[in-house]
């Protein structure tokens, strides 16, 4: 039985979903005093065949209150409730754009692309590996520049399962991030080049970040357009011919979202090799897909001709500076030879951190959590924004692109912006002339309400413009 204090009535036709209903329900139940801080809630299965629900529902609803302070999970206990103050009005109070947020007094809501869900729970598995770091004592001497052996083994293992990408450690190099492994790719394809200038084949729209860091490094690029099925293979051949790398996210691709089909990957692999240059894969969020299963990699297409990059910034947090590179063993060894020469060393705590994050499943746990979540709104921000015009992306990482024409994106966001929501448009992404234009909705770093709120802000200012 539920405590008297605990009443959910769902409504199974309502566009809001069952777990969003039970996460409302009990939050506004906390907040009103009616469970009072301190109190166990029903466990999760408890509570499910209670509501008649699958037990994952109410798993949602409860990792989503954690998320946002109004539970507390321990471990071997329970969950119980913890009173917080309200930053933002419970749906039942908010009919109406107007009378949903005071934006001016509690802040603008970011709908960013990149920012993930990460818990704010502190696990047993994060204690212990920082306990076990800690144990070690602090490191006496540089650290290989490939990084730690244990780890990249750990990593091989990981691509293994997750992405289906069969490699070894003698392939890999521990990195701070993707566009750090991008840096170094780029430093040794540069320093490889018989060219004065190499060039960087680039998607556009494409990764803002990645331009400017091939710039840094000294390369020229070269714009390549995108459609519904990211990177146009046919508009390769008007690369000049001393193009040395093809930057891409064939996954997810960015910004747009298009997945891109496996006769592009073999065209994009056909063109590395009759040019002599390699692909710079960026896998960015590809544990994150819902409608289908992840396409294999171009790395195990063409391991040749492949760099990969891969990241933890998607799942355990933009903090945690680690990700990695895999590359043919000889390019490793002339990786390793540019770290060295800029004394570029990875860092051993976070490394070994890393080895027991990875041995005790908490990157799993971790993905497990994140993908239920954004399955759920992956849904409703289609709902929402389904009548308004063609959506990419939808089933896979952690925002959607909304196509509308240049002038008609640019309208909507600062409409948007207006009531306090900021959405970023592709112009932002866009180098030199594209027929794509848009907006982009992301939903990782947001609460239930925020994401809410900031729909209905943008269908009001779609209909408006409209």
């Amino acid at each position: 039985m539920l405590p008297s204090s605990l009443i959910i009535t769902l409504d199974r036709s309502a566009p809001r979903t069952l777990s969003v209903q039970i996460a409302d329900r009990v939050r506004v139940s906390i907040d009103n005093g009616q469970i009072e801080s301190g109190s166990r809630l029903p466990s999760s299965r408890a509570l499910s065949i209670n509501l008649g629900v699958a037990r994952g529902v109410v798993e949602v609803a409860y990792e989503q209150l954690v998320a946002e302070g109004w539970l507390d999970a321990r471990a071997g206990s329970g969950t119980f409730a913890r009173r917080v103050r309200s930053h933002i009005p419970s749906p039942a109070t908010t009919t109406q754009v107007n009378s949903r947020l005071d934006v001016t007094s509690e802040g603008r809501i970011r709908l960013a692309t990149g920012t993930p869900w990460v818990s704010a729970g502190t696990s047993a598995a994060w204690k212990r590996a920082w306990r076990d770091v800690g144990l070690a004592g602090p490191p006496q001497s540089y650290p290989d520049a490939t990084g730690d052996p244990e780890l990249r083994t750990g990593i091989a293992n990981l691509l293994g399962r997750a992405r289906g990408l069969h490699t070894s450690p003698d392939s890999i190099v521990v990195t701070t991030g993707s566009m750090h492994g991008m840096s170094l790719a780029l430093a040794a394809l540069g320093h490889r080049s018989e060219c004065i200038v190499p060039v960087l084949a680039h998607e556009n729209p494409g990764y803002r970040v990645a331009t400017t860091v091939a710039r840094r490094w000294g390369w020229s690029l070269h714009d390549v357009g995108v459609d519904a099925n990211g990177l146009s293979t046919d508009d390769l051949d008007t690369a000049p011919m001393s193009t040395r790398a093809i930057y891409t996210t064939p996954s997810h691709q960015y910004p747009t979202g298009g997945l891109l089909t496996v006769g592009r990957r073999r065209a994009l692999a056909d063109f590395a090799r009759a040019r002599d240059a390699m692909i710079i894969e960026d896998d960015y969020d590809s544990e994150f897909r819902y409608d289908v299963a992840p396409l294999p990699t171009v790395a195990e297409l063409a391991p040749d001709r492949t760099i990969y990059l891969g990241t933890v910034a998607k799942t355990l947090g933009g903090g945690v500076r680690l990700g990695w590179l895999v590359a043919p063993p000889d390019f490793v060894e002339h990786i390793a030879e540019v770290r060295t020469d800029l004394g570029d060393y990875p860092s051993i705590p976070i490394q070994r951190a890393m080895v027991s994050l990875l041995r005790d499943g908490e990157w799993d746990k971790t993905v497990r959590a994140a993908r239920r979540l954004y399955r759920e709104r992956d849904r409703q921000v289609s709902s929402a924004l389904a009548p308004y015009g063609e959506l990419l992306g939808v089933g896979a990482g952690m925002y959607t692109t909304l196509l509308l024409d240049t002038s008609t994106a640019h309208r909507v966001a600062e409409a948007a912006a207006a009531s306090g929501v900021d959405v970023d448009t592709l112009a932002r992404s866009t180098r030199g002339a594209s027929p794509m234009a848009g907006i982009l909705v992301g939903y990782g770093a947001v609460s239930d309400e925020e994401l809410t709120y900031g729909l209905d802000v943008l269908v009001t200012a779609l209909q408006g413009v409209s």
